[in-house]
């Protein structure tokens, strides 16, 4: 009978553990699964097919009538604002692609901090689009407002010799958002001769759609639609008082349906975001994951990134759960786990030096905090208060945690000889040849340079440690899968897309002493008959009470 508890005990105790993990894995699945499904139902409309008698609406441009595409300035954007033409195709091919360089008057407002808008027409030739009934247009703002960045000087040569004397002389930059230039106007048609079911119009096409009826019959006028997303931060151009006059690029290409629409919702998407606070700056580099990205890898990119974020989490959940009930140092570098700690700081203060995404600085900042945790745990730090004054108190070691810590000492001495020189080198050549904004940002970025660069290097005293111990059982396992494959998919990825080579063996170096642990995972195999360095055994029963039948 006692056996018989003890073995329920054991079996719903690996239910319980493994249900959690299936649970989240399942959870991972049907999202993945429901996305696909919701990106499927974006890209593909199904078209309407007349013979089932559904009321179609069948598109003007069938018809292929001569059109005029026409490009104002306003300084509102409804009503009449004094618009200014400046740009005007009168034969207008739509299936001709084209990019045209035009030099934009700027109002006074506009040069006090305004805001200026443009208006895009496409209407009927020989028509002024204010009196065509059958023109479409989009306003679009010409303008944005966002912090100036900072001027970058040589900290030790002072200000950019190959600057202009004029440039040197622009005052002290604003620490307040300012109106800057869009530089580039991007436009699109949708030039599929495509006809909608009218019963089940896409809400997301219905309403850049101008309809018009003649009798039974419905037509939907050209679908014209401005890409916000090709405007970047990169493109902008500060306006000032003495600006007169500024450069546009305007780019025309068609566009297809189902890329159309997948635009319109990221776009809307970009929107939201910047509604809840996130800047000019956040926004631009979500915009370039979808721009700078070709739509099937960036397919590709959402699964690849959907399971990196997977594998993060488990081995989040592993590397804590591992941590949590550690109680003994033997085997683990501390040394490693402090330089962790550090390095994951320091990274995070580089994020927030370059002012990233919300959606990078944030889970930064929690690894941050787990780090700090785990050195806590490795160095026995116990703290308590006496009042509003903290006082600290490591724990003692045994003889065995002793022993590691001279293994410990003992390839960081070795590892010192290399990695002195290097950073110190490398801190040099910044401070000399590259520009910054600040002594700060020099210095965040010449140790974040250091943690990227030379990084990998505090991953060797944890391998001295297991020679020495010629044993790896006191390592997370777990964790390191989970973060092994998602180096993997790093480095797949560091080949698909084109990089220089030394981000390549970047990529790389870590998974090269990934397969040195393999091998003493090989070369020092773990006995579970034996008692490990925890005192337990992998034969050993669960230790509770008999229930009384």
């Amino acid at each position: 009978m006692f056996n018989c508890c003890v073995r329920s005990q054991k079996t719903n105790g690996m239910f319980q553990k493994t249900s959690f993990t299936t649970l989240i894995i399942g959870v991972f699945v049907v999202y993945v699964l429901h996305t696909c499904w919701v990106m499927y139902g974006i890209v593909y409309t199904k078209p309407c097919d007349e013979s089932s008698g559904v009321h179609c609406v069948a598109p003007y441009l069938a018809k292929k009538p001569r059109l005029q595409l026409s490009i104002y300035t306003s300084l509102k954007a409804a009503g009449d604002g004094n618009p200014n033409l400046i740009l005007n195709i009168e034969d207008f091919d739509i299936h001709s692609k084209f990019e045209r360089k035009v030099n934009v008057s700027l109002p006074k407002k506009t040069r006090n901090n305004g805001t200026l808008y443009t208006y895009v027409f496409v209407h009927q030739a020989g028509v002024s689009p204010w009196h065509d009934n059958k023109e479409v247009h989009l306003v679009s703002q010409l303008t944005a407002y966002m912090v100036p960045k900072p001027q970058e000087v040589n900290l030790i040569g002072g200000e950019d010799p190959t600057q202009s004397e004029s440039h040197r002389k622009t005052p002290n930059v604003p620490d307040r958002p300012v109106a800057h230039w869009r530089s580039r106007l991007t436009l699109n048609i949708m030039a599929d001769d495509f006809s909608f079911d009218g019963d089940s119009l896409p809400g997301d096409v219905h309403r850049y759609m101008k309809i018009l009826q003649y009798g039974k019959k419905v037509q939907y006028l050209p679908i014209l639609f401005v890409d916000l997303l090709s405007n970047r931060v990169k493109d902008l151009m500060v306006i000032n008082g003495s600006t007169m006059e500024l450069p546009l690029t305007v780019s025309y290409d068609t566009i297809s349906l189902g890329k159309l629409r997948f635009w319109i919702h990221m776009q809307d998407a970009v929107y939201s975001l910047q509604q809840f606070g996130f800047t000019e700056k956040d926004a631009d580099e979500i915009k370039g994951i979808f721009v700078d990205t070709n739509l099937y890898f960036l397919a590709l990119t959402f699964v690849v990134a959907a399971f990196h974020l997977l594998f993060d989490f488990l081995a989040f959940k592993n590397d804590i759960s591992f941590w949590k009930k550690k109680k003994s140092m033997v085997g683990m570098s501390s040394k490693a786990v402090l330089w962790r700690c550090f390095s994951t700081i320091v990274i995070f203060l580089y994020l927030m030096d370059e002012q990233t995404s919300m959606l990078i600085l944030i889970p930064a900042g929690v690894g941050s905090i787990i780090e700090v945790w785990k050195v806590k745990k490795a160095f026995k730090i116990q703290m308590h208060w006496h009042g509003l004054k903290p006082t600290f108190k490591f724990g003692k070691s045994d003889e065995s945690e002793r022993r590691t810590e001279a293994y410990d000492t003992q390839a960081m001495k070795y590892l010192s000889y290399l990695l002195y020189p290097l950073c110190i080198g490398g801190a040099g050549y910044s401070l000399v040849y590259v520009k910054y904004k600040s002594w700060y940002s020099w210095l965040i970025n010449s140790l974040v340079n250091g943690v990227y660069a030379f990084g990998f290097l505090f991953m060797l005293p944890q391998l001295f440690v297991n020679y020495k111990f010629k044993s790896v059982a006191h390592l997370p396992w777990k964790a390191f899968m989970y973060k092994a494959f998602n180096t993997f998919i790093d480095d797949v990825f560091a080949f698909i897309i084109t990089m220089p080579t030394s981000h390549r063996l970047a990529c790389f170096r870590d998974d090269v002493v990934f397969l040195v642990y393999l091998y003493q995972k090989w070369l020092y195999p773990v006995d579970k008959s034996r008692v490990n360095e925890y005192g337990e055994s992998y034969d050993e029963k669960p230790k509770g009470k008999p229930h009384k039948d």
